[in-house]
Order: structure tokens, then C-alpha cells, then sequence
């Protein structure tokens, strides 16, 4: 049993708000447990500048935390990105360019922006769940408009975190699971089962390939959960 009285394979109550901005061209709340990110799509009619006259398009993400999404205040990053924020906007931009056919997007970029409001471990996996949701929206307005192809969303995505505390192979840490894990895990896959990243580490002890295997099982079971959130958003 774990602090918050999970099961191990057990995700912390997911909720997934679409359409929370007015102004977006596409939103999402995302929330996880204690942990809430705030998931904004932009569309602009423009590539970066080595990718124009290609005929295809972009997707990219942006990261912050606001300074009170945790227990003490941090700092904004006012002389820009911090190692770890960089890090992370190249995460979200990896695994959301995945859902997407760039080819028939055409010369268009896609900015994902996820903003941390509350802080209780998996904000980068929120972000990428929480991206896509954003992301389709805003899509979906371009396929109802006739400017692409239906088919330029290839595949959902989503992201859980899986780690390994005193023995225990646990699904979706929060933050102080996350603090004592000897193994973290980040998982990202597609709604085919397929995974796009793998993030893992050993904290302590070094990990088998049998505790890799179940680490992947537990990310699989919690992703296709999450897919269904997703789903039930964009129907919604």
C-alpha cells in the first residue's frame, strides 16, 4: 500500500479538461494526483527557417513552472531555460511530433506550451498526456476547415512515469515516491503500443532485465488508461 492508498499498479485519479483557454487553438487541463498542467496549442503559418520550402511542418514544445507550483517558491527563469526545462520542451516536442504526419500538416508549426500550476512529480509526463489532447484540438479545427488531410494525426500519445521503491515496482509516482525511487522510469507510447522514449535510470542499485520487463508492463497497463482519459476528452 502506498501513501496515498494506491494500489502499485494503480494511476493517481486522472482528469482531462479540453478546451479550458478561450483563445488557444487548442487546451487542456491536465490533472494527475496533486500535479495539474495547463496544455495551450498555437498554429502559426510558418516552419523554422531550415525547414522552409520543404512542404512540411513542426511541432514543438515550451515548458515552464509557475513559482508557486511547489511547496516552496522557485524562482522564475527570467535569464532563460534551465537545463532541465530544456530537457524536457525537447521531450514534449519529440513524442507530440510523433502523433502527427509533418508532410501533411504542410509549412505549419505547432507550439505546445505546458504550464506547470501545481507540482507533484510527473509534470513531464503530464505534459506530453496532456499535449496531445491540446494538440488534436487544435488540428481537428484545420481538418473541419479543409486546410489538411484527416489523416495528419497518426496516433494517439501519452506518458507515465514507473519506478522502483523498496523492492516495489510502482505506476505514476508523485513527487515523494518519485524522491526515494531506486529505479525512474519516463515511458512514452502510441496508442499502437509502440514506444517512442524511454527514460530510466538506477538511482542505487542497478536494474535487471526482468524488472525492465515489468517496469514496461506496468507503463503499458497505465498509458492505455490514459488513452482512454484522452479519448473520452476529445469526445467530450
Amino acid at each position: 500500500m502506498r501513501n496515498d492508498g494506491r494500489a502499485l499498479d494503480e494511476l493517481r485519479p486522472v482528469t482531462i479538461t479540453p478546451g479550458y483557454l478561450d483563445y488557444a487553438d487548442g487546451s487542456a487541463l491536465i490533472t494527475c494526483g496533486k500535479t495539474r498542467v495547463l496544455c495551450a496549442a498555437t498554429i502559426e503559418a510558418n516552419v523554422p527557417g531550415w525547414l522552409m520550402g520543404q512542404g512540411r511542418g513542426w511541432v514543438t514544445g515550451e515548458y515552464a513552472m509557475l513559482p508557486r507550483a511547489t511547496l516552496s517558491r522557485t524562482p522564475r527563469e527570467t535569464k532563460g531555460p534551465s537545463g532541465r526545462t530544456q530537457e524536457i520542451q525537447r521531450l514534449v516536442g519529440r513524442c507530440l511530433r510523433a502523433a502527427v504526419d509533418l508532410t501533411a500538416l504542410g509549412e505549419r508549426m505547432v507550439i505546445i506550451d505546458c504550464d506547470v500550476l501545481q507540482a507533484d512529480g510527473g509534470t513531464r509526463t503530464a505534459s506530453v498526456t496532456g499535449g496531445y489532447v491540446a494538440l488534436a484540438l487544435a488540428l481537428r479545427n484545420l481538418i473541419q476547415n479543409g486546410s489538411v488531410d484527416a489523416r495528419v494525426l497518426t496516433s494517439s500519445v501519452a506518458a507515465v512515469s514507473v519506478g522502483l521503491i523498496s523492492g516495489q515496482a510502482m505506476l505514476d509516482l508523485c513527487y515523494e515516491e518519485d524522491s526515494r525511487a531506486e529505479v525512474d522510469f519516463n515511458v512514452v507510447m502510441n496508442a499502437a503500443g509502440r514506444y517512442i522514449e524511454i527514460q530510466g535510470t538506477a538511482e542505487g542499485k542497478p536494474f535487471s532485465g526482468a524488472e525492465l520487463s515489468r517496469f514496461l508492463m506496468l507503463a503499458q497497463r497505465g498509458i492505455e488508461q490514459l488513452m482512454a482519459a484522452q479519448r473520452r476528452a476529445l469526445e467530450s
